[in-house]
C-alpha cells in the first residue's frame, strides 16, 4: 500500500496522450470514483492542448519533467511507446510518485529489471497495463479453470495468424514494427498480452524457447514466431504467431486443454469463450467495457487508496518480458 494516497482522491497525469488514451484508458481516470485526470503531456504542445480541451483536463505540458514535478499530480500514467518507458519510469520513481506504464513494459527484460529496482528503491508502486487480467471474458476463463471445469490442466496452445497492414511505406513504418522503438515487432506488441494472461491464469512460465523468421520482408523484425514453454506447475505450452497471411486465414485462438475437456477463447477478436466437455459445448459471450482499461485501472485506484490490490505489477510484467526474450533470443 502507498500510504501517502490512502483515502485520498488520486490526481493523475498522463505522459503521451496519444491514440491509446483517447478511448481505451484516458476517460477511465475521470470516470472512476476517487480518481481525477488533472494533467496531460505530449511533446507536440498543440496536440497536448487539444487533448486537454477535448477531455476536460485542466493542465497540459510539452515537457514530461514539468508534469512529473507538478505538485498537483499524485501518480503518472506513461502511455508512450516502449522505448521511453524505462527512462520515464525512473524519473517518476525519483519524484516519489506511483507509476502506471503501458505494455509491453519495456524494450527487454533488462530494462524491466531497472524499472522494478528503481521503484522498489523509491518505495513507490509500479503497475503495468496488462488489463486483460480484469476483463470479463478472461475472468470467465480463469473461473472455469480454477473451478475444475476441464479437470487438471495438461497443455496450452496459442494461435494468432494476422494479415499484414496494407500499403506499408518502408520509409515511414509504424512504430510497432520498428524494434528500436517497440522492442521487436508485432509479436512483442500482441503476444505480450497473451503470455501475460497465461502467467495470470496458470502461474509463471519457467522455461521457454522459440524460432523466428522474417518471411515477407515488409519490415525489419520477425513476422513469424514459433514457441514452446513450460509453466512452473508442469503444464506445457506452444504458440505460433504469423503476421503475413491473407484475411481469410485470420486466426485468434488460445486453447486450454485439461484432463476432462478444453476451453477456447480469443485474445483480441470479439468471439465467445467456449467450454468443451463430454456434456457438450457451452458459449459465454462477455464483451469488454467501452473503456477497456477501466476495470483494471479501478484496481490501481483501489490499491493506492488502501482498498484492494492490482493484479499486474512490474514484477509480474517483467516475467512476460523475460519469456519473450527467451522466445526471440533477444
Amino acid at each position: 500500500m502507498f500510504e501517502k494516497l490512502r483515502g485520498k482522491t488520486i490526481r493523475w497525469g498522463i505522459i503521451g496522450c496519444g491514440d491509446v488514451t483517447e478511448v481505451k484508458s484516458g476517460p477511465a481516470f475521470q470516470k472512476i470514483a476517487g480518481s481525477e485526470l488533472v494533467a496531460v503531456m505530449r511533446r507536440n504542445g498543440a496536440k497536448a492542448q487539444d487533448y486537454a480541451q477535448r477531455h476536460g483536463v485542466p493542465k497540459w505540458y510539452d515537457q514530461a519533467q514539468d508534469l512529473i514535478q507538478d505538485p498537483e499530480v499524485d501518480a503518472v500514467y506513461i502511455a508512450t511507446p516502449p522505448d521511453s518507458h524505462a527512462a520515464y519510469t525512473l524519473a517518476v520513481a525519483a519524484a516519489g510518485k506511483p507509476v502506471y506504464v503501458e505494455k509491453p513494459m519495456a524494450l527487454n527484460f533488462a530494462q524491466c529489471q531497472q524499472m522494478v529496482e528503481a521503484c522498489e528503491k523509491a518505495q513507490v508502486p509500479l503497475f503495468v497495463a496488462y488489463y486483460r487480467r480484469r476483463l470479463p471474458s478472461f475472468l470467465k476463463v480463469k473461473e472455469l479453470v480454477d473451478s475444475g471445469a476441464i479437470g487438471d490442466i495438461r497443455l496450452v496452445n496459442i494461435r494468432l495468424y494476422h494479415p499484414p497492414q496494407q500499403n506499408l511505406d518502408p520509409n515511414y513504418l509504424p512504430w510497432r514494427v520498428q524494434p528500436h522503438i517497440a522492442g521487436g515487432g508485432l509479436f512483442h506488441d500482441l503476444a505480450s498480452h497473451q503470455l501475460d494472461y497465461l502467467d495470470y491464469l496458470l502461474g509463471p512460465i519457467s522455461s521457454a524457447s522459440g524460432q523466428t523468421a522474417n518471411q515477407a520482408g515488409l519490415y525489419p523484425p520477425e513476422d513469424v514466431v514459433t514457441a514452446q514453454f513450460r509453466f512452473g506447475n508442469g503444464v506445457l505450452g506452444t504458440g505460433v504467431w504469423c503476421f503475413t497471411v491473407n484475411a481469410a486465414q485470420f486466426t485468434d485462438s488460445t486453447e486450454i486443454i485439461g484432463s476432462q475437456g478444453r476451453i477456447t477463447f480469443p485474445s483480441f477478436a470479439q468471439e465467445p469463450v467456449r467450454l468443451h466437455t463430454a456434456a457438450g459445448t457451452q458459449e459465454f459471450m462477455l464483451p469488454p467495457p467501452a473503456h477497456v482499461q477501466q476495470p483494471f485501472i479501478q484496481t490501481i485506484i483501489e490499491e493506492l487508496s488502501g482498498a484492494g490490490t492490482c493484479p499486474s505489477t512490474g514484477q509480474t510484467a517483467a516475467r512476460t518480458a523475460w519469456v519473450m526474450d527467451q522466445i526471440t533470443g533477444r
